[in-house]
């Protein structure tokens, strides 16, 4: 199984949310894991409830800072979008997808945010770890 490491700042939204859709689409290829820069030490409630409309849990989730997740090479490190590098992290590649914080959003903006992520989380299954 390839690993994957999704990080943003708080790990309160987008990284939540992406590891939340490898479990669902990664299946026995992807084994995902998430973490912030700065963790907020909660899940956004928006990202609950966006989540929910798919059918996923995410209020099961906890919200991690970079030291609570496996010191480990990581086949994939994706950050989210919002400048973190994470140099210390050890990662065979490295990508940022470069998707807008929808925190601060209304629902309906925050779900596009959540479809842009499930739509790169499918393309990475199809084209990186599928091969």
């Amino acid at each position: 199984m390839k690993k994957v490491l999704f990080v943003c700042v708080e790990n309160s939204c987008r990284s939540q949310m992406a590891e939340a859709f490898a479990k669902i689409h990664g299946e026995n290829k992807l084994e995902s894991y998430s973490a912030g820069s700065r963790a907020s030490g909660k899940v956004n409630e928006k990202a609950i409830k966006s989540m929910q409309e798919t059918g996923y849990d995410l209020g099961t989730h906890k919200s991690k800072s970079l030291s609570d997740i496996p010191d480990i090479e990581y086949d994939f490190a994706i950050t989210m979008g919002c400048g973190d590098e994470c140099p210390h992290i050890r990662a065979k590649q490295r990508e940022d997808w470069a998707i807008q914080d929808p925190k601060n959003m209304n629902q309906q903006e925050f779900n596009k945010i959540r479809d842009i992520i499930e739509e790169k989380i499918l393309s990475l299954v199809k084209n990186q770890v599928l091969q």
